[in-house]
């Protein structure tokens, strides 16, 4: 898991082909024109999911997934987030799904993350995470879905 500022994204380019595409979407993008749901930028392999939710959840499931990474950019409000590592997730609550790339977990978080705008975190596959802790209160964000796996044409 990483958490910084979305000014110092750029420190983790290394780490993943597509992160330097990121890294300029992010920075250099009016990220509040993408529309609530999927904006495709390379297909299946690299896409956005924007959504402007209320947070209602007060326990939601640790989730976590196979094949993507998640970029989760705070564009308004604070988003409290669950943390675990996957390799302490025994109590599976619903199996996983390959077809939309999540499990979900009973299990507690072992910590609690506030993400304020202009801020993000990167969830890699063995990080389950609970999104969306609260009582109510909007939260816009953008889950930049990343495919483990792609590496991009040079």
């Amino acid at each position: 898991m990483i958490l910084c500022d979305i000014s110092e994204f750029h420190r983790y380019c290394s780490l993943h082909p597509a992160f330097p595409a990121v890294d300029d979407l992010i920075r250099n993008t009016d990220l509040a024109r993408f529309p609530e749901g999927r904006t495709e930028l390379k297909g299946s392999d690299l896409y956005i999911s924007a959504s402007l939710q209320g947070r209602t959840r007060p326990s939601p499931p640790l989730e976590a997934h196979h094949h993507y990474i998640d970029v989760q950019v705070i564009l308004e409000g604070v988003d409290t987030l669950g943390w675990a590592p996957l390799s302490s997730c025994t109590h599976e609550s619903v199996p996983y799904d390959a077809g939309k790339d999540v499990v979900f977990y009973s299990d507690a978080p072992v910590n609690l993350i506030r993400l304020q705008p202009g801020q993000l975190v990167v969830f890699f596959p063995e990080d389950a995470h609970a999104p969306l802790i609260g009582n109510g209160d909007a939260v816009r964000k953008l889950v930049v879905k990343v495919r483990t796996d792609w590496h991009p044409a040079v």
